[in-house]
């Protein structure tokens, strides 16, 4: 600082302009670090959008919250990298080295956050650095460890009694109710405050492709309460609205996914076609083959014609 300014009564002052946290987790193998972190890009393509942006930074966006509000896929001559931004934050994880997943936070305004540029705001905003971190963390592993049990399948597909003797209806997978449910818990996987009956009802009646008026507040009184038994949401202490579980997250993402991503486009290649132009799908291709071995070994042993 010049000696002028000093003796004119000018100060200085040290500021954040930018700040970085990350946090790197090395893997024993690897090659299954690499074979992991590919699936987490593959799976995690939507961390952009404004609901999952929610969810890591556990800030509330509107229409005028400035942004692209995208996730980028970054390959071309660096190593793959996963970057969501907010405002003028970015969020990036990559690869590290050919065996580490290092996630990392960067802070390029605090003013993003509310947070002002004076010094003394540093812990608060390594604080924050690490929540996010391990909030964008958890969200990935929501996505990979989504495994049930046999038994867990059934406490959730047939009627079982609580603890405390309340008798909870079953969620039959397929149903198309019980689908559109488990579609809409996917809407408020990421909003802090969670969700109320009427919010949640007019998603479930979209879904299934009913009018308002057709699904009773009644109905989805009901639907809430099996939700609730069987463990997918809770309700908010002194509030009416409801959030889900951590196994709520779990069940709903292998479920959706299974219907989705699994039986529709599956049963869809297994059932011959109505219109008259076969178009060729490798599943259903395959299935015919079994089909000529099964008819031919029945041939051989002169079971049929």
């Amino acid at each position: 600082m010049e000696r002028a300014d000093s003796q004119a009564g000018y100060t200085p002052h040290l500021s954040v302009w930018q700040m970085e946290y990350s946090l790197t987790q090395v893997f024993d193998r690897p090659v299954h670090g690499r074979e992991f972190f590919e699936e987490v890009i593959r799976e995690n393509l939507d961390l952009g959008r404004p609901e999952r942006v929610q969810l890591l930074f556990e800030r509330k966006i509107t229409r005028r919250t400035p942004g692209k509000f995208a996730t980028r896929i970054i390959t071309q001559g660096v190593a793959p990298s996963l970057h969501v931004g907010y405002k003028s934050f970015d969020l990036k994880q990559y690869f590290k080295e050919g065996r580490g997943l290092r996630t990392e936070g960067t802070i390029n305004n605090p003013e993003d956050f509310g947070v002002g540029k004076s010094l003394k705001n540093l812990p608060h905003l390594k604080q924050m650095l690490r929540h996010i971190n391990h909030r964008l963390l958890e969200v990935e592993r929501t996505s990979q460890d989504c495994r049930f049990s046999q038994q867990s399948m059934q406490r959730l597909l047939e009627p079982t009694v609580t603890d405390d003797g309340q008798k909870a209806p079953g969620l039959k997978f397929g149903q198309p109710r019980v689908m559109a449910l488990l579609m809409a818990l996917g809407l408020f996987l990421t909003l802090p405050a969670g969700f109320r009956n009427r919010q949640f009802r007019q998603h479930v009646a979209a879904l299934m492709g009913r009018d308002l008026a057709d699904y009773k507040p009644g109905q989805m009184t009901y639907d809430l309460r099996r939700l609730r038994l069987k463990g997918l949401i809770c309700r908010k202490p002194g509030t009416s609205r409801y959030e889900l579980t951590p196994y709520g997250r779990n069940t709903r993402l292998f479920l959706a996914r299974l219907y989705q991503r699994v039986l529709r486009p599956g049963l869809a290649a297994a059932v011959e076609p109505s219109w008259k132009v076969d178009v060729p799908h490798p599943l259903r291709d395959k299935l015919q083959e079994v089909n000529a071995q099964i008819e031919h070994m029945l041939k051989e042993a002169h079971m049929i014609d």
